[in-house]
């Protein structure tokens, strides 16, 4: 099956402005991420979807594939569909643009499924959620039934524990996502949701139409720069590389 990932990246940002084109170490970010993501070895190739002209010339410049989407995306995903629409995939993997520490393996990880079963159409991830994080709203938490697929996404704690003989362990969502080309096609023309809507989260639309997404378990989530301290916390680090 062909693999395609894509990195849906703009340059409108109300923390860090120019987000995607910030320097790290002598390299915009876009191009750290492009970098890391095709180190995956189950990707085909990478693909980098964005509104912004600038985006692409940076990507294109390293010799990178990039292509002009729409600048009136709701979300990241609709980005993804505009793009992989036009695309010769079986599989497309949802990239964040702004994780340039993102490790090559999780992709593969987060892969894995959709290639080991055919009747999954989504795949996300997922970790134990820092005890810190446990109550942030900004902090997503996924629980999963038996077969590890997800029942339910939200910004509170869940599962909450009312009983001390519990022991199921609060995971967070990491956002990666990886859809069959035309599951993401089909789900980018549903209906926003109720739950979608209230929780502000978009892969409860999935759940509310009974899809199924499996959820793979990794070690940690990988480190996103949202803030100046999340980029100076990057930089650190390539620095020591």
């Amino acid at each position: 099956m062909k693999v395609i990932g894509i990195i849906p990246a703009r340059l409108a940002a109300t923390r860090l402005p120019n987000k995607p084109l910030l320097d790290i170490c002598g390299k915009p970010m876009i191009q750290r991420v492009w970098e890391r993501a095709n180190q995956a070895a189950c990707l085909d190739y990478v693909l980098v979807a964005t509104p912004d002209q600038e985006i692409i010339e940076a990507v294109e410049r390293v010799g990178g594939r990039a292509v002009l989407t729409s600048d009136k995306h709701r979300s990241g995903t609709d980005r993804l569909a505009e793009a992989a629409a036009n695309l010769d995939a079986d599989i497309i993997v949802n990239i964040q643009g702004d994780e340039p520490l993102i490790d090559p393996a999780t992709i593969e990880n987060a892969v894995r499924p959709l290639l080991e079963d055919p009747s999954l159409p989504m795949a996300s991830l997922m970790c134990a959620c820092p005890i810190a994080d446990i109550d942030n709203p900004a902090c997503v938490k996924v629980v999963c039934n038996q077969a590890g697929d997800a029942l339910y996404f939200s910004r509170s704690r869940i599962p909450y524990p009312r009983s001390s003989d519990g022991n199921a362990q609060v995971m967070q969502h990491v956002g990666l996502y990886v859809y069959r080309r035309e599951f993401l096609l089909s789900f980018a023309r549903m209906a926003p949701t109720p739950l979608e809507q209230t929780e502000s989260l978009e892969q409860l639309r999935a759940l509310e139409n009974g899809c199924r997404i499996r959820m793979v378990a990794i070690a940690e989530a990988p480190c996103s720069v949202d803030t100046q301290a999340d980029l100076d916390h990057v930089r650190a680090v390539y620095e020591a590389l």
